[in-house]
């Protein structure tokens, strides 16, 4: 498909891409949306948290939302979509991934950019114990490329009718040496922070696979990857991970309408991270890039940002009732 215009226009503070970023992740607060939570066990015997909200009618629709690096089913990215899906006939339902709902998970493995088997899992769990007819997968950050690569590479339950990924960062090396560049130390000290005090975790819990000198030896965000990530989830390295798991090379594959939603400015982003060339050779993908919206920062009024407004308009398109 043609790439789409975007009509994205933010208040001139938030077209600072950092200014929107910040703001949105640490400024921001969304009220109204009353969570549920539903603990599940995996096959590999550790479990899961869903977090789920209703719409006030009884639905056959469900909204997936899949949240990024280090974030959780609370995050007002998070619960913003969750209540626009809610308040237009869509239950919600917010998967934590493994260490990620405030508790450290049993087994040694955590959580990844590819993980797509696990959320595979999880989708097939709904679909068995629940009676929804039309899903919409909503990923972002590293649960867009999550997304992406899940509708790329595995079999898709017709059940799925449309995807949204926003902030996907569609090629996680590229990604990798943007995070790294001095623009995005802060960002990237602060993933480190949180991924190194779970692993301290970790270490406690499996002290032969981690020791306190290894722990010290991480300085970035890539030997992180290196000695854990890629390490615990079955990869040779961080290099392995990274290009296993970018789901630029599955979104030929993809055969549901899907929107990708990354703002020019999101600081996070490579160049390889706009997939123009595969948008165009592919009727399913719709690509949109917005001049601003840093990384997850799509600011606009009443407190519903633009991706939200976005994928329920995208949604509403595509799914055929």
């Amino acid at each position: 498909m043609p790439i789409l215009a975007s009509h994205y226009n933010p208040p001139h503070l938030f077209k600072n891409g950092h200014f929107a970023t910040i703001y949105s992740g640490k400024i921001r607060h969304v009220k109204g949306v009353q969570q549920k939570r539903e603990e599940i066990t995996t096959p590999d015997n550790d479990f899961l948290d869903l977090d789920w909200s209703f719409s006030e009618e009884k639905t056959n629709k469900l909204v997936v939302i899949l949240h990024g690096l280090e974030g959780n089913a609370q995050r007002p990215y998070i619960t913003g979509s969750a209540k626009i899906f809610n308040q237009n006939g869509y239950d919600a339902v917010c998967l934590n991934y493994r260490t990620c709902s405030g508790k450290i998970n049993k087994n040694f493995r955590s959580y990844h950019s590819g993980d797509t088997d696990e959320l595979e899992w999880v989708i097939n769990f709904i679909l068995k114990k629940y009676n929804y007819h039309h899903i919409v997968l909503k990923g972002f950050s590293l649960g867009g490329n999550l997304t992406l690569k899940y509708l790329g590479q595995h079999k898709i339950p017709s059940e799925i009718k449309v995807a949204i990924a926003v902030s996907a960062p569609c090629d996680l090396y590229g990604s990798m040496l943007e995070i790294h560049k001095r623009k995005n130390y802060l960002y990237a000290l602060r993933f480190k922070r949180t991924l190194l005090a779970k692993l301290k975790e970790k270490q406690k819990l499996f002290p032969e696979k981690v020791s306190k000198t290894d722990v010290k030896k991480i300085i970035t965000l890539k030997d992180f990857d290196d000695f854990y990530t890629s390490k615990a989830h079955g990869f040779i390295n961080a290099l392995d991970y990274y290009d296993k798991s970018s789901s630029l090379q599955f979104l030929k594959n993809i055969e549901v309408p899907t929107l990708i939603l990354n703002a020019k400015n999101d600081s996070f982003l490579s160049e390889s991270c706009f997939p123009i060339e595969e948008a165009r050779k592919n009727n399913n993908l719709f690509l949109e890039i917005p001049a601003y919206g840093g990384h997850v920062g799509f600011y606009d009024a009443h407190n519903v940002y633009y991706n939200e407004k976005r994928a329920l308009e995208f949604a509403t398109k595509f799914t055929k009732f």
